[in-house]
């Protein structure tokens, strides 16, 4: 490849074994970057890794969990001295699909999604910015994956939608405390992309969430994949976006800027 965006970057990819992470992961890697793959899916991401050479390594990390964050960031830093880009890729729904007038556990609910796509994003961004702040000259850039329900409600279980709306807060309040530091932060948004974690919450085969993501898009003749969303975040990641912050770059198709669906 002639223009390797990330080349000498050294980049954390949480939720990085499969589906989006794994798209990022591979793409990161093919422009240059060194990758700390941070999951729970021991086996899928040493696999991955395994495929890489020493241009990726895997470490175990519940983003609930501020240990295990923080050991993903000071993996990077051990390994490689530093650290350029944090993407705050895991995240779940909610595979009850929680609703205000159902019978389920709303708490339950609240507390699990909450626990993995906020409090995981915002330990990522805490320890991403102590290692980015620590670097001669400071700079670096945090993505984190929101969601079209960042912006629309209706689109998803109001539990999933207050997680990614969540988010979208988080990244334009770290923006703002970070850019005195050279950070730069952005969330991508990514419509209905249809990746395993996808098909095991809504018991639809990838061919059924292929053709809904067909259907809700105004964009016609393109079906969006894992692989797209990575894209975005390369842009996000790269210095082709050194003055971009405390945006949501939407990867919908136009269809929150067009319809309600």
């Amino acid at each position: 490849m002639e223009n390797k965006r990330l080349e000498g970057k050294v980049a954390v990819i949480t939720g990085g074994a499969s589906g989006i992470g794994e798209a990022a992961v591979k793409l990161f890697v093919s422009h240059g970057a060194r990758v700390i793959v941070a999951d729970v899916q021991d086996q899928k991401g040493e696999a991955l890794c395994a495929t890489l050479g020493g241009a990726a390594s895997y470490v175990h990390c519940d983003v609930r969990l501020e240990a295990d964050v923080k050991r993903a960031v000071d993996t990077a830093i051990s390994l490689h001295g530093r650290l350029d880009v944090m993407f705050n890729n895991a995240g779940i729904s909610d595979p009850a699909g929680s609703s205000i007038l159902g019978e389920g556990d709303l708490t339950a609910a609240f507390e699990r999604v909450m626990g993995v796509n906020v409090l995981g994003a915002l330990l990522g961004t805490k320890h991403a910015a102590r290692a980015m702040t620590a670097t001669p000259g400071g700079g670096g850039s945090i993505i984190t994956t929101a969601s079209v329900a960042s912006v629309m409600g209706g689109l998803a279980p109001p539990v999933y939608t207050c997680s990614k709306h969540a988010l979208l807060g988080l990244t334009r309040a770290a923006a703002t405390e970070l850019g005195k530091h050279g950070v730069r932060v952005n969330c991508v948004s990514p419509a209905l992309v249809a990746t395993p974690q996808a098909v095991s919450h809504t018991q639809a085969s990838l061919e059924e969430l292929e053709a809904m993501g067909e259907a809700i898009s105004t964009l016609k003749g393109v079906k969006l994949k894992a692989e797209d969303i990575a894209e975005a975040a390369l842009f996000l990641a790269s210095d082709e976006s050194r003055f971009v912050s405390g945006h949501n770059l939407m990867v919908d198709g136009a269809s929150t800027a067009t319809k309600i669906f």
